[in-house]
């Protein structure tokens, strides 16, 4: 492996320093026809969720060192904004090819895959994804609630257990696309196994494949994952897809407002996700009626203002923005 030089960036829970910018070359699995392996960059991962049981602590297991601190949306004191970075955000919306990867997508599981299409088919230009919309880039254009489900793609081949690094990530999307991925796309890769003792239910990163830049986002199986369960009592979805579904828009919302992982984040290196993780106002409507127990998204606007949903100062689940 090729280590590229890049800048650092500390993470909550712990002091361990990991590279925002840093891509580490490695080879997929699979050979192209013509010229071998193909040349995949994966990022470190960011935004993680980290699992918690009903009364808000940490489940058992390991919780990564660069893992968001789950206590640090409810700020005391001076309030540690979102800070920009320089880096780009989705300002022309979001085209997303979730994979699926595992025996039983296409099996026991068909419709947890089904519910998370409706989910990517409803969740762009909502209220929810407007939450995303105040960042801008160096050229002050707003992140864009705009979001598009494109097709999934499936794997059916065993996926290996335990905890991933973002490189095997990165490789099971180079696999899915042929090696050809849609540039500047959003792959979220669910996995059909349960997360173990990993003290966390999903993360987002960034890498390139041949060249060619992407996003991606990695989620265990959580069904009947306590830790990693938004309590959703509606009846609206089963409990697997009410936890994946919560977690899925964390992800997203991280992925709009900090894709490569070098834009918005405040001093502790928490984006805008991580700052409301496991915190709920209701439930929120989609486009298309579907309806989902979802974490709010941090807003300096918000705490600016000392607002906020509940006594979460700084955390919305809805935004009236219009872009």
């Amino acid at each position: 492996m090729k280590k590229l030089v890049c800048r650092s960036r500390k993470r909550a829970l712990g002091v361990l320093t990991v590279a925002a910018a840093c891509l580490v070359s490695v080879a997929a699995v699979g050979a192209t026809a013509s010229n071998g392996p193909p040349a995949i960059a994966a990022g470190p991962a960011f935004g993680y969720v980290p699992a918690q049981n009903p009364n808000a602590e940490l489940a058992p297991g390991p919780v990564p060192s660069d893992n968001a601190n789950a206590n640090a949306q409810k700020p005391k004191g001076h309030v540690n904004l979102l800070q920009y970075h320089g880096g780009a955000v989705r300002t022309s919306g979001t085209d997303v090819y979730p994979v699926y990867w595992g025996t039983t997508w296409s099996g026991s599981y068909s419709a947890t895959a089904a519910g998370l299409q409706t989910f990517y088919q409803g969740v762009g230009g909502t209220g929810y994804a407007k939450t995303n919309t105040e960042y801008t880039n160096g050229s002050n254009v707003h992140v864009s609630s705009a979001v598009t489900w494109k097709s999934n793609l499936f794997d059916n081949t065993s996926t290996p257990s335990g905890a991933p690094s973002t490189s095997q990530v990165l490789a099971e999307v180079a696999k899915a696309t042929g090696n050809n991925p849609v540039s500047g796309a959003y792959y979220p890769v669910y996995s059909d196994q349960p997360r173990g003792n990993a003290g966390y239910c999903a993360w987002h990163s960034a890498g390139s494949i041949n060249g060619i830049p992407v996003q991606i986002g990695f989620f265990f199986s959580l069904a009947g994952d306590n830790g990693c369960d938004p309590q959703d009592t509606s009846g609206n979805h089963t409990q697997q897809l009410a936890a994946l579904g919560n977690v899925s828009g964390h992800e997203l919302s991280e992925m709009m407002t900090d894709p490569q992982l070098n834009a918005w984040y405040d001093q502790q290196g928490n984006e805008n996700a991580d700052k409301c993780a496991w915190t709920f106002s209701g439930l929120v409507t989609f486009s298309n009626n579907s309806i989902w127990k979802i974490q709010g998204n941090w807003s300096n606007a918000a705490a600016n203002t000392n607002s906020g949903y509940g006594s979460t100062v700084g955390c919305i689940e809805t935004s009236s923005s219009g872009y």
